[in-house]
């Protein structure tokens, strides 16, 4: 099985680094005594950092940035707190990458350096 799957597709498999963020949202405060007073606000929700591929060709490139053309997208993904796939609806942060090799014309043919960073939309 592939590591990540978007809106169904599997993407290529990325660089070892990438890290799966877990977050709780919590309403806090401090009261008078200084004392932190919480309360955990709707499900942990996630984001999948620092999603990198080494090297990708352009077509590979296109590919994934077409993938969230919609903005928002159904990810699937290994969740560490269950050790099951886990489908969310998440939307890109920034996207980027490096030109390496050009065709005759100047346009890419390979990227290095494709970078992508994958939010949850808490929904």
């Amino acid at each position: 099985m592939a590591f990540i799957y978007v809106n169904g597709v599997e993407f290529p498999y990325p660089a070892r680094g990438c890290n799966i963020i877990v977050t709780t949202p919590v309403d806090s405060t401090r009261n008078a005594k200084a004392e932190v007073v919480a309360q955990r606000i709707g499900r942990d929700q996630y984001k999948i950092n620092a999603l990198v591929w080494p090297m990708l060709t352009a077509e590979q490139w296109r590919y994934i940035l077409q993938a969230f053309s919609g903005f928002f997208a159904t990810v699937t993904f290994p969740d560490p707190v269950t050790g099951d796939y886990i489908s969310l609806k998440m939307y890109p942060g920034d996207r980027s990458a490096e030109p390496y090799w050009v065709d005759e014309n100047g346009k890419p043919k390979t990227y290095v350096n494709c970078k992508v960073n994958i939010i949850d939309c808490g929904v």
